[in-house]
């Protein structure tokens, strides 16, 4: 699993800064998630290939979160894109896109799928036999999702000397990594946790969003391995927290704790601080594992 954080930063863009977006590589699928002003010119910098992103999710509909959608969708028709594009936000998304794409003459020459949100209630929004994607309802100043990966279970890892010692013909290894029992040449029924064991524990990220300290999330996220959660303010600040519907770095370390999260990745920093290193070590106050976004960084979990 492969996070590429585009932008990581607050309400506008800056010389050296972006506002939010990511890339989420995981079992083979690549995820755009947010696309905030300068998002393509970010692509490119970071040599990510366009034509490998088919699915696209926005968490909100202020600026720095979606302001560039319409022009990265632009840039796909010029590069004339075949492949189906699909957005999943909140509704009123298609409104915003389509107008400004009617208003210039300029529809695209792929399909465009929108998948508009409206519930307040966690649901899967997409779905294959690799990945699941669910909401995670946020309370921000509109409305808001966050949005968890999920790795499906891969294969089962077969031991290939048991198998051949237990008489199974080779024509049935498929089915025992796929989790099957099997009967073998003298037509005796083989358990499959004889001959193969689990394989590799799937990942799962949990992306959440512009929001206050809200604990209705944690059974959602519960266990996940990754965690970003913004952290716009510290704890100096947190009565501009509470006045915006932002969280602090210390409340985004204290969901990461309570939902057992493996690290904790923070961003979405108010342009108002100089030092980053001082969310990192608020955070750390209350959970240990705590790694910060900034533009560029890419992050590798195997």
């Amino acid at each position: 699993m492969k996070l590429s954080i585009l932008g990581c930063y607050s309400a506008t863009p800056r010389t050296l800064n972006n506002t939010t977006s990511q890339v989420l590589e995981i079992n083979n699928h690549m995820f755009l998630i947010d696309c905030g002003e300068g998002t393509q010119v970010q692509l490119r910098k970071h040599k990510i290939k366009f034509n490998r992103i088919k699915h696209i999710f926005i968490s909100h509909l202020h600026g720095d979160h979606f302001f560039g959608l319409v022009g990265l969708i632009s840039t796909f028709r010029l590069l004339t894109r075949e492949t189906d594009l699909h957005v999943y936000g909140p509704k009123g998304i298609k409104e915003v896109v389509t107008l400004q794409m009617k208003l210039a003459d300029s529809w695209t020459n792929y399909n465009l799928f929108f998948h508009e949100l409206t519930s307040d209630k966690s649901e899967l929004i997409f779905e294959d036999d690799k990945v699941e994607v669910h909401t995670i309802p946020l309370n921000h100043r509109v409305y808001t999702n966050g949005y968890l990966f999920k790795e499906k279970e891969g294969e089962r890892s077969l031991n290939v000397l048991a198998a051949e010692k237990a008489n199974i013909d080779i024509a049935y290894y498929r089915k025992l990594k796929q989790g099957f029992d099997v009967v073998n040449e003298n037509g005796e029924t083989i358990k499959n946790a004889t001959v193969t064991k689990a394989g590799k524990k799937p990942k799962s990220y949990a992306f959440c969003s512009d929001t206050m300290y809200k604990e209705d999330i944690i059974p959602i996220i519960e266990s996940t391995d990754v965690l970003y959660h913004e952290s716009t303010f510290l704890d100096k600040h947190a009565h501009l927290a509470v006045k915006t519907k932002h969280s602090t770095a210390k409340e985004a370390a204290c969901i990461a704790k309570k939902a057992n999260a493996g690290t904790l990745l923070l961003g979405h920093y108010s342009t108002r601080y100089d030092d980053l290193n001082a969310f990192k070590k608020e955070a750390q106050e209350v959970f240990k594992n705590v790694e910060l976004c900034d533009d560029g960084k890419v992050f590798e979990f195997n």
